[in-house]
């Protein structure tokens, strides 16, 4: 893709970490929004995963949750299905035997652990739960059932039992850049100057 004058314009204002930094936040999302919409799909979600990784901004956990709370039904549900669906069923099930030896029941999960117990049998096995490989998706409806903290807690356990969650929920931020958004100016910034050392 041939990058116009514009493009490389916002994005030598974020190569420099500094001056990135101090712009303003409606400027930074309104220069997010164009480069998102010239940038190729892989740089930007080269960013996005560095936004994630970045010791400036909060833990993954925490910025999925964030995400969660200001999205619609529908986009919860994406979300919900992208995070779930990369984990497979080994990983569900390590998760859910975790919060029940953890608490009894499925514990810090809450809802969360009842919704994915039900998709995935009772969670018992569900390398065994005959669904083809393919994950169960959750609904809008489902999806309106639990908190941010609840998907943070998700999050933060699937981080630690499959560290490649990130660069795949940053694909999927990639191809929905305006959910990235409610993260604001800081992890914006921090992307758009990935971005920006990539380009070189």
């Amino acid at each position: 893709m041939a990058l116009d004058s514009d493009f490389s314009r916002i994005l030598d204002q974020y190569s420099d970490p500094a001056s990135a930094q101090s712009a303003q936040p409606q400027q930074v999302e309104q220069d997010f929004d164009q480069v998102a919409q010239q940038a190729e799909p892989e740089m930007l979600q080269q960013g996005l995963s560095q936004a994630f990784r970045s010791d400036q901004t909060p833990p993954f956990g925490n910025m999925m949750g964030q995400m969660f709370g200001q999205a619609d039904p529908n986009q919860r549900a994406g979300m919900l299905n992208q995070l779930i669906g990369s984990l497979g069923p080994a990983v569900i099930g390590s998760i859910l035997g975790g919060a029940r030896g953890n608490a009894g029941g499925t514990g810090g999960l809450g809802g969360l652990g009842g919704l994915l117990g039900g998709l995935f049998g009772g969670g018992a096995s569900p390398a065994g739960s005959g669904y083809g490989g393919q994950a169960p998706q959750l609904s809008p409806q489902d999806a309106e059932k639990l908190s941010p903290e609840e998907v943070q807690e998700l999050a933060t356990r699937a981080e630690q039992e499959h560290p490649g969650i990130i660069d795949h929920m940053s694909r999927y931020y990639a191809q929905n850049p305006q959910l990235f958004k409610a993260l604001g100016g800081a992890a914006l910034a921090i992307a758009l100057g990935q971005i920006a050392q990539r380009r070189r």
